[in-house]
């Protein structure tokens, strides 16, 4: 069997898909993608096919290593996402030549069903309290919300009790038995942060999202030893040797994305990294359904899985949503807040090529809002 084509989709709200086709007529799937910049990512797509059209397609981890270390430049965002569509769609056409789901092929399931959350509010929310309600009502066990929207370095007492305010509110609406997660989306200084976490301790969240910058990650340590709240991070980190740092300072819950971190391939082995330091790991996904299906996938394989955020029905997809691209969308038919284990063979999910198509005709250029305070300094989104 020989790769032959390299097919790349740009798809409403802000997706680009991957198609990988074989001399045999089987097809994988990925989805790699860096949110608003998939334009980029795209011309990376193609630019590296050289290294994998005629090639066997099984040899997974020969063409992971091929595509991460045969450039001399490597890393990032733009060519860790390109490494994770294909190998993605690696790991679909492995799993459809074998008949089997991908996590049988990494060594057989070690739960029966998978958790999930969902997301509650925007990017600034309000009345979260309905909102949360109506996801506990819906079967959720647990929801995440966006701490604050723009938030100055070292901001007023009214600003941060704002922050706690929302999240007693949803708390208080979860009760005891739920879990609330809070992401700070790297809006928050080292110094706010500081301030937040001691002010959100009672309220008890499963655990707070990106409490720095990526770029502050040397102060973590600081934060961990500082709080009893649990602290996760990875979304803006590409591979296991990003992880390293932030796990040994102490971070609870690793966040690699699959479609920006390298694929299925990295990010086990960023939870085997993570299951040493004694982490656990809840990958990053608020994108579409190829991303979604590898991170179930990876959730149902890896010993450490704490819970699985997904994007249905997000506030960010306004012109699009992740059953829009599927044949079949029961395998994100979610049960009491779980995810049922995929049988279909590959990545689980069949893809409506003629939906992608019509979509890709439209495209998109989604790009993420460029904030400002109030007195006109950039803000972080």
């Amino acid at each position: 069997m020989r790769i032959t084509e390299v097919e790349t989709f740009l798809v409403p709200p802000r997706w680009l898909f991957l198609k990988l086709s074989t001399d045999e007529g089987v097809v994988g799937w990925g989805e790699p993608v860096v949110e608003g910049r998939a334009e980029t990512v795209r011309a990376a797509v193609h630019e590296l096919s050289e290294l994998l059209v005629g090639e066997d397609p099984l040899r997974i981890e020969d063409h992971w290593q091929k595509l991460y270390r045969g450039g001399f430049y490597r890393g990032g965002p733009v060519l860790s996402s390109v490494l994770a569509g294909y190998d993605q769609a690696l790991w679909d056409i492995a799993g459809k030549v074998r008949g089997a789901p991908v996590h049988e092929l990494l060594g057989g399931p070690v739960r029966d069903r998978l958790r999930v959350y969902t997301w509650v509010g925007g990017d600034e929310p309000d009345a979260i309290a309905d909102a949360v309600a109506a996801q506990v009502a819906a079967g959720f066990t647990a929801v995440k919300m966006n701490a604050n929207g723009r938030l100055r370095a070292i901001d007023t007492l009214a600003a941060a009790r704002a922050v706690l305010r929302r999240a007693e509110e949803a708390r208080a609406a979860l009760g005891d038995d739920r879990d609330l997660a809070i992401d700070f989306h790297g809006r928050v200084s080292p110094a706010m942060a500081r301030r937040l976490l001691a002010m959100l301790a009672d309220v008890a969240p499963m655990f707070v999202e990106e409490p720095v910058l990526p770029e502050h990650l040397h102060l973590v340590g600081g934060l961990v030893n500082g709080s009893t709240v649990p602290l996760a991070t990875g979304e803006r980190l590409y591979s296991r040797w990003d992880f390293r740092a932030p796990l040994a300072a102490g971070v609870a819950v690793a966040q690699p994305d699959p479609s920006h971190a390298g694929g299925i391939s990295e990010v086990r082995r960023i939870a085997a990294l993570a299951e040493v330091h004694g982490a656990t790991l809840a990958p990053h996904c608020p994108l579409g359904p190829i991303a979604l299906a590898a991170s179930l996938q990876l959730g149902f394989a890896v010993p450490n899985f704490l819970i699985q955020e997904q994007s249905l029905r997000m506030h960010y997809h306004r012109d699009g949503d992740l059953l829009d691209y599927l044949v079949d969308p029961s395998p994100f038919d979610f049960t009491d807040g779980h995810a049922a284990r995929p049988l279909a063979p590959g990545l689980g999910v069949e893809i409506d090529e003629a939906a992608v198509r019509r979509a890709a005709e439209l495209g998109h250029a989604w790009r993420n809002p460029v904030w400002r305070h109030d007195d006109g300094g950039l803000a972080e989104w």
